[in-house]
């Protein structure tokens, strides 16, 4: 700890300067003031002297001082010049004895050297306030960039509201789509299904009707046959009753010559009762009838057959045409259902690919504004975290601002007291100005008088704190009334 003591002469204007330093333990206060050697001279004028003192100790050190006083001829300037006479003492012209330290120059210089320092910290203090001044202008600077920035951000969120609700309702859209594009689907292959009962219905009937015309083609068959086995069963009468009528005829030719050759010798037979002419005419009359008969019942017959088989030829045939139109008719609707199947499967395919289509947009748009969510979401909270730390370190710049203004403003008015108090004259007056790093600063004002009033000033350099009091004749510490800054 180091004290600077300045105290001024009211009578005779004497300006001495004295610097004292003590050291001790940190839990005791020390609060030292000096007064140094106060210079004497014979002359009318101004006179000055310079005192060191060091203390070592514990709670109350006691302390020793030397003082070295100078003096410079001249005329005062407190009283009017007047002219006197002027008588010289033989006493005076014997030399002193000043009892001069030896260390005084040593001292002096020490003292120079502590006044060099103080001004070099007052101006290293300045400057950092300068410093800080400036990092407060950047800071400001800055908290307003963000803040506009930051009202940038307020502007764009509207836009991605926007956006994000454009997505949503796209996204509705879709599975709005993707519902009449299921009811659809549905409907198509309900209709398929129906198509695929009919397809399965039609080749049930073509089957039966393949059976059918396998049927009515083995009746046609067998109609045909039977036809071909009665007309070869005709043409082997026709032949027969050829055959016979040629026999009959040789024969009756046959008959004829042996009558017409053979001389018969005829017995007349008066009865009446055989008549061979009439009875070989009866007899032919009976074959021509019986083979009249035969031909005509063989004709009808085969008539009938024939108009039987051609009736049934007629209409095997027309059942034939009509279970081939039936089958051409039923290969056009399988064609067509077929066609029908072929495009509904088409169309399926391609509502199937719609709709994955759609799905696969939808998920990729929601993704990318989820993207597009998260990264402004992450940027918002990294904007909020680096103001929460330029407010800290501006809350933190601030308050050691603070600090060093009620510093400086305590500084000041220290000075400008002392200025005041040289300018009116008044007695001694200590300034004790004392510094460390962590401790405590106590600079003590006194004035001659009935009382001694003292200022101090205590700052704690790792709180940031700064604490003013003001007392009358109390101890360092102990004030009567005080006024602390945070």
């Amino acid at each position: 700890m180091t004290c600077l003591s300045n105290r001024l002469g009211a009578a005779c204007g004497v300006r001495t300067f004295s610097c004292a330093s003590a050291c001790g333990p940190r839990p005791s206060r020390c609060c030292i003031t000096a007064a140094p050697y106060r210079g004497v001279s014979c002359y009318r004028g101004l006179t000055g002297g310079f005192g060191s003192r060091s203390v070592c100790g514990g709670f109350r050190a006691g302390f020793s001082s030397r003082s070295f006083g100078y003096r410079s001829g001249g005329v005062g300037g407190l009283s009017a010049p007047c002219i006197t006479t002027v008588s010289v003492n033989d006493s005076l012209l014997t030399p002193l004895n000043l009892q001069i330290d030896p260390n005084a120059q040593c001292v002096k210089h020490e003292e120079k050297e502590q006044i060099k320092g103080l001004n070099s910290r007052f101006a290293a203090f300045i400057d950092k306030v300068r410093f800080l001044e400036q990092q407060n202008k950047l800071l400001e600077t800055k908290w307003q960039f963000y803040q506009n920035r930051k009202c940038c951000e307020s502007n764009l969120e509207p836009l991605f509201n926007g956006y994000i609700e454009t997505l949503r309702r796209e996204a509705e859209c879709v599975e709005a789509d993707s519902g009449r594009l299921a009811s659809e689907l549905s409907h198509v292959q309900e209709v398929l299904e129906g198509y695929k009962k009919k397809y399965e219905e039609e080749v049930a009937l073509r089957a039966t009707a393949e059976n059918q015309f396998v049927a009515l083609k083995k009746d046609v068959d067998c109609a045909y046959l039977r036809k071909s086995d009665l007309e070869a069963n005709v043409e082997a009468l026709t032949q027969e009753i050829d055959f016979l009528r040629q026999l009959y005829e040789e024969e009756i030719h046959i008959l004829h010559s042996h009558i017409s050759d053979t001389s018969v010798v005829v017995k007349m037979d008066n009865s009446r009762d055989l008549n061979m002419d009439s009875i070989i005419a009866e007899i032919k009359a009976q074959y021509d009838d019986i083979a009249s008969r035969s031909r005509a019942e063989a004709e009808s017959w085969y008539r009938s057959k024939c108009e039987e088989m051609k009736a049934t030829v007629i209409r095997h045939g027309e059942t034939l045409r009509r279970t081939k139109e039936e089958i051409n008719e039923l290969n056009r609707v399988i064609q067509r259902l077929t066609a029908e199947v072929e495009n509904a499967k088409c169309q399926n395919s391609k509502l199937e690919a719609a709709v994955s289509q759609a799905e696969q947009q939808g998920e990729a748009a929601l993704n990318d504004a989820r993207c597009k969510l998260a990264g402004l979401e992450e940027a918002l909270q990294k904007a909020k975290q680096d103001m929460a730390c330029l407010l800290k370190e501006y809350q933190e710049v601030m308050n050691s601002k603070l600090g060093l203004d009620i510093e400086i403003a305590t500084y000041r008015r220290l000075l400008e007291g002392e200025e005041h108090r040289l300018c009116e004259g008044i007695g001694a007056v200590n300034v004790c100005v004392s510094s460390s790093r962590g401790g405590v600063v106590c600079g003590d004002l006194c004035a001659s008088g009935s009382q001694p009033v003292t200022g101090s000033v205590c700052s704690a350099a790792c709180s940031g704190n700064l604490a003013v009091s003001t007392r009358m004749g109390a101890p360092c510490g102990q004030s009567c009334g005080s006024m602390r800054f945070a």
